[in-house]
C-alpha cells in the first residue's frame, strides 16, 4: 500500500473538527479557482492550479480542462487550524445541475460565490434555491474585487432583495477594481493587505485602518453587530443597553444563527490574484456547521414507515447515503458515499435499504478528486469512495442489516432534450448498449430508451451541452465511434378533459382464446403530477390478479404516446369496471385491453402537446437591447423584466425550448459578439394550435 500522506494519518479527528462544505455558484464566478487558492494555501497542493492553463486539480477531466467548466463535483479533504475539510466543487453550468443536486444533500456547509460585478446571477438564484431545499447553512464570497465595474455593496443588497436573506457583511473591501489590495475584518476592526507575495500566502495584518473608509467601517460594524443582536435575546438586551459586547461573544452568536440559517456572513476577495481567501477559510471553521452541530439525521423505519433518528456518531449504528456513482478505468465501479453514522470496515458488508440486498465493501478510498488514498476504516461525517458495491444507485441509503433506516432520497429534474444515436460499426451495438448504461448509472438525469418503431436509441438530458460531452466522453473514455442525430426537444402529450373509455380484447383460435375487458375513466392532472393509477373495482368483477396487468398496459400505452408518439403525461387513469372469461381471461389479454382503453379515451379527451419552456437570461450592451427583445418575442418569448447592471442590460424572459436551436450563433450575430445568454429548464406549457397542427401535418 502507499506510504500515508499527512490526509490519511490526520483523518481521525473528533466530530467538532470536521467540516463537510461545497463551493456553489453560478458558472464563471470563480469556484474552482477559489477551491484551488484553498487547497494551496492548506497546503494540500503545492502549486496555484489555473483554468486558462488547464492545470486545475479539481477540474481533471479532459473535457473540463478544454472548455474550462467543471462538469464533475469532485471531492477533496484538506486541513485548516487543525480542522479537516471535506470540500465538493460544483458545476456552476445549469446542464450538470444533478451534480449540484446531489452534493448539496449530503454537505453540512455551503460557501457561495458570487461574481462582484454580475452580482446575483440566475444559476446563483438556482443553487441558492438547492441549497434552501436541504437547509444547508451558508457562506458568502464576493469574488472578482479586481474586476472593472465591482461593486460590492450592490452586491450585497441583491443577496438581501433576491435571495430573501439577511447578509451579516464580515469585511470591508480596501480599494477598488485594480486597486483592490485587501479588507478590514469588522468584528476586530484589523486591516488585512496582500502586497508581499504574488501568491497571497503572506499578507500584513494591522490596526490602522485607512483614513478615506474609516467612516464607512465604523458604520459597517455598528450595523453587523445589530445583524447579529437581532438573533439572540441576551445580545440584543446588551445592545440595547449599550453594553460592550467582546468579539468572542460575538463570533459564538453569529456561529449559532449561521447554522441556524438566520443571517447569511459575506467575506470579499479575489481568488485569481489571491487574495481574501484565508479570511474565507477562517470562517469555514468558525461558522459553518460541523456533523456535532446537527446532531441527528432523519429517516423513515422501512419496516413500521414511522419517523427516525439517528445520532451522527461513531458509536451509532451505521447509516450511509449514496449520493453519486462515478466509473474508473482502474478501479471500476465508485460509489461515494457521506457516512452519517457508525463506522465502516473494508471488507464488510453494507445493506442496501432500498434494494433490500447486502453489498461487499471490498475496499474503502479517500478521494482527491481523481487520485486516491486507501483506508481500513471510515468514520461518521466522512465523504469517502466505495470500491465494490454492484447495485448501489444514487440515492440509495446504506445501513446495518439489523437497523435500517431510510434516509431522503435525492430528487432529480427530467431531461428536456434528446438525441438519436448509433453505432458507426455493427460490431460497436453491444458496445453501445453497456456504454449508455455506465453513462446513465453515474449520471441520474441522462435517460436512454428505445423507440420500439424506428428501433433507434434515443438518448436525453439537461441541455446540448449534457448531451454533447456525454458523447465525447463516449469516444474518449469506452472507445466508441458513433453517429448522432439532430437534438429534439423533449415534448410531452397530456389530455385536457375527462372521458370515459372501454378496452376489449377477444380472440379466438384453436384450444383457449383470449379475453379481456375494461372501462376507465381518464381525468387531467395538474402540470408535473405525473400519472396515477385508482383502482375502483369492487365485486371481483375483474380478479385482483389481472389488475396489474391493465395498469402495464395503460402505462406502456401512455409511453408511446397517441397523437404524435411523445410520452402522455398528468392525468389520472380510474378502473372502474370490466368483465372477465373463467377460462380465456389471462395476463397479456388484460395488458391489451388496458393499452387500448387508454389510446382510444385519449383521442377522445382533446389531446395536446405541452413542451419545455426555459428561463432565459440574456446581457446584451444597452445598444441591442430592442434588437434582442424584437428577437425573443419572435422565438414565442414572454419578457419577465430588464434590468440594468454597469453598463449593460439584462433581459429575462421565458422562451419555448424549440425555438432557441442555435440561439449562441444568433446572439453573437446580433449583438458584435457581444451578448451572453444563461438558459434553464422552468415548466413545461401547452403548444400553440396552430403549431401542433403544423407538426401533425408534416
Amino acid at each position: 500500500m502507499a506510504q500515508q500522506s499527512v490526509f490519511t494519518k490526520n483523518r481521525i479527528v473528533s466530530l467538532d473538527k470536521i467540516r463537510n462544505i461545497g463551493i456553489i455558484a453560478h458558472i464563471d464566478a470563480g469556484k474552482t479557482t477559489t477551491t484551488e487558492r484553498i487547497l494551496f494555501y492548506t497546503g494540500r497542493t503545492y502549486k496555484i492550479g489555473d483554468i486558462d492553463e488547464g492545470t486545475t486539480q479539481m477540474d481533471w477531466m479532459p473535457q473540463e480542462r478544454e472548455r474550462g467548466i467543471t462538469i464533475m463535483s469532485a471531492a477533496t479533504t484538506t486541513f485548516w487550524r487543525q480542522v479537516r475539510i471535506n470540500i465538493i466543487d460544483t458545476p456552476g453550468h445549469v446542464d450538470f445541475t444533478a451534480e449540484v443536486e446531489r452534493s448539496l444533500r449530503v454537505l453540512d456547509g455551503g460557501v457561495v460565490v458570487f461574481d462582484a460585478e454580475e452580482g446575483v446571477q440566475s444559476q446563483s438564484e438556482t443553487v441558492w434555491r438547492q441549497a434552501d431545499k436541504y437547509k444547508v447553512p451558508r457562506i458568502c464570497f464576493i469574488n472578482k474585487m479586481d474586476k472593472l465595474g465591482a461593486d460590492f455593496k450592490a452586491t450585497i443588497q441583491e443577496i438581501n432583495e433576491r435571495l430573501g436573506v439577511k447578509p451579516a457583511v464580515m469585511v470591508y473591501p480596501i480599494g477598488k477594481e485594480q486597486d483592490f489590495k485587501g479588507v478590514v475584518d469588522l468584528l476586530t476592526l484589523k486591516s488585512i493587505i496582500w502586497d508581499k507575495d504574488k501568491e497571497g500566502s503572506e499578507f500584513s495584518v494591522s490596526d490602522e485602518i485607512p483614513a478615506d473608509i474609516k467612516d464607512q467601517v465604523l458604520e459597517a460594524r455598528a450595523k453587523l453587530i445589530e445583524v447579529v443582536a437581532e438573533t439572540n435575546d441576551t445580545l440584543l438586551n446588551k445592545y440595547l443597553n449599550n453594553e460592550e459586547i467582546k468579539v468572542d461573544e460575538l463570533k459564538k452568536y453569529l456561529r449559532q444563527a449561521t447554522i441556524a440559517y438566520k443571517i447569511v456572513p459575506v467575506f470579499c476577495g479575489t481568488s485569481l490574484r489571491n487574495k481574501g481567501v484565508q479570511p474565507l477559510l477562517d470562517a469555514v471553521v468558525d461558522y459553518l456547521p460541523s456533523p456535532a452541530d446537527l446532531s441527528e439525521i432523519k429517516g423513515i423505519d422501512p419496516k413500521t414507515g414511522e419517523s427516525k433518528t439517528r445520532k451522527l456518531i461513531n458509536e451509532e449504528k451505521f447509516s450511509a447515503l449514496a449520493f453519486k456513482i462515478q466509473l474508473d478505468p482502474h478501479v471500476g465501479k465508485l460509489t461515494y458515499v457521506r457516512i452519517y453514522s457508525g463506522t465502516l470496515n473494508s471488507g464488510s458488508y453494507v445493506y442496501n435499504v432500498n434494494s433490500q440486498k447486502k453489498e461487499r465493501v471490498s475496499r474503502l478510498l479517500l478521494m482527491h478528486a481523481n487520485h486516491r488514498e486507501e483506508i481500513d476504516k471510515a468514520f461518521a461525517g466522512e465523504i469517502i469512495a466505495l470500491v465494490g458495491p454492484k447495485e448501489t444507485k444514487t440515492g440509495d441509503t446504506l445501513a446495518d442489516e439489523n437497523a435500517p433506516i431510510l434516509l431522503e432520497q435525492i430528487t432529480f429534474p427530467e431531461p428536456v432534450i434528446s438525441l438519436a444515436i448509433e453505432p458507426k460499426t455493427k460490431a460497436d451495438q453491444e458496445k453501445l448498449s453497456y456504454a449508455l448504461q455506465r453513462l446513465s448509472e453515474e449520471d441520474p438525469t441522462f435517460k436512454v430508451k428505445i423507440d420500439h418503431e424506428t428501433g433507434q436509441t434515443i438518448m436525453s438530458g439537461m441541455g446540448e451541452l449534457h448531451l454533447e460531452i456525454l458523447v465525447d466522453r463516449m469516444k474518449r473514455e469506452m472507445g466508441m465511434n458513433v453517429n448522432t442525430g439532430k437534438p429534439q426537444v423533449a415534448y410531452k402529450e397530456t389530455i385536457t378533459k375527462e372521458v370515459e373509455a372501454e378496452g376489449k380484447y377477444i380472440k379466438q383460435s384453436g384450444g383457449h382464446g383470449q379475453y379481456g375487458h375494461c372501462f376507465i375513466r381518464m381525468k387531467p392532472l395538474n402540470r408535473g403530477e405525473g400519472f396515477r393509477f385508482v383502482n375502483k373495482i369492487k365485486g371481483g368483477v375483474i380478479p385482483s390478479e389481472f389488475i396489474p396487468s391493465i395498469e402495464k398496459g395503460v402505462i406502456e400505452a401512455m409511453e408511446k404516446g397517441v397523437l404524435l408518439g411523445y410520452p402522455l403525461v398528468d392525468l389520472e387513469v380510474t378502473l372502474y369496471d370490466g368483465s372477465y372469461h373463467e377460462v380465456d381471461s389471462s395476463d397479456i389479454a388484460f395488458k391489451i385491453a388496458g393499452s387500448m382503453a387508454l389510446q382510444s379515451g385519449a383521442k377522445r379527451a382533446d389531446i395536446t402537446l405541452i413542451e419545455p419552456i426555459m428561463k432565459l437570461e440574456v446581457t446584451v450592451p444597452e445598444n441591442f437591447m430592442g434588437t434582442v427583445i424584437g428577437d425573443i418575442s419572435s422565438r414565442r418569448g414572454k419578457i419577465i423584466s430588464t434590468e440594468k447592471r454597469t453598463k449593460y442590460a439584462v433581459i429575462k424572459s421565458y422562451a419555448p425550448l424549440a425555438e432557441l436551436s442555435g440561439y449562441a450563433t444568433v446572439l453573437r450575430s446580433l449583438t458584435e459578439g457581444r451578448g451572453f445568454f444563461y438558459m434553464e429548464p422552468s415548466h413545461y406549457e401547452e403548444v400553440p394550435k396552430n403549431i401542433i397542427a403544423g407538426m401533425v401535418n408534416k
